[in-house]
């Protein structure tokens, strides 16, 4: 990333984003909890992108380079922890499930003034000991750097809904189905088919996001049904598509 801001303290505070809007690439010098309020939030680094509705959060170690952008309309809740400060010990991007008292948490913290009253450090330790109880969440898109895996996943950027084989897609990107097998799981630390069902999350957040069908987006992501892809969402973010879409 270029052009990169440094902001020694992560901001505590809320911020409406339009659909589309981005904010550059930066870092703090503090842990930082990224929330999604409404909308879809999703976070970029070199490594790859994280990305959560409301049932879920981001954790943003200190130090880490990076940038968000909006999917539909966003209220993010942006939560600064100080460094010393890091309840689960992580030290890289993971998103976090968010169950309803650690979502009124982290809304009652982002909102009003950021003061040390002792009522919002009651509120902070019991935000922390939630923090420390909540499951972490298989939620990444990890990036890749070898040429002919950067082909492949730019094919199904492209077209989520590709059913082609990743025999096919290695034929199209000039590489052998075995060299590609081997890539994503040394690049991207997953299997073909597990790196392929992340991006059609992604894009399936952000199509609901845009106020599309659940049907159509189950479509246009490659599920075999809407029952299918319904499935898949609900163990993915703990709610169905319809119910994430009705969520303000």
């Amino acid at each position: 990333m270029t052009g990169i801001r440094h902001a020694p303290q992560a901001p505590t505070r809320t911020q409406e984003l339009a659909p589309g809007e981005s904010i550059d690439a930066h870092r703090h010098d503090d842990h930082q909890i990224v929330y999604a309020g409404s909308g879809v939030v999703a976070v970029t680094t070199d490594a790859g992108t994280w990305f959560a509705p409301g049932t879920r959060a981001i954790w943003v170690p200190a130090g880490c380079v990076h940038a968000h952008r909006a999917h539909g309309h966003l209220a993010l809740h942006l939560l600064g922890l100080p460094a010393d400060t890091n309840p689960l010990g992580l030290d890289a991007p993971t998103v976090l499930a968010v169950g309803p008292l650690l979502r009124e948490l982290i809304l009652a913290c982002t909102r009003g003034p950021q003061d040390d009253s002792p009522e919002r450090r009651r509120l902070r330790a019991v935000l922390l000991d939630q923090l420390r109880a909540s499951p972490r969440e298989p939620v990444r898109l990890p990036s890749p750097t070898d040429p002919r895996l950067v082909a492949v996943c730019e094919l199904l950027h492209h077209d989520p809904a590709d059913p082609r084989t990743l025999a096919s897609l290695a034929a199209a990107a000039g590489a052998g189905e075995r060299t590609l097998s081997r890539l994503f799981r040394r690049e991207l630390g997953m299997t073909f088919p597990q790196w392929r069902t992340q991006l059609r999350l992604y894009h399936a957040l952000r199509m609901l996001a845009d106020g599309l069908p659940v049907t159509a987006v189950a479509h246009r992501c490659g599920w075999s049904s809407t029952s299918a892809f319904i499935d898949v969402f609900r163990r993915a973010f703990g709610c169905t598509p319809g119910a994430h879409q009705r969520d303000p």
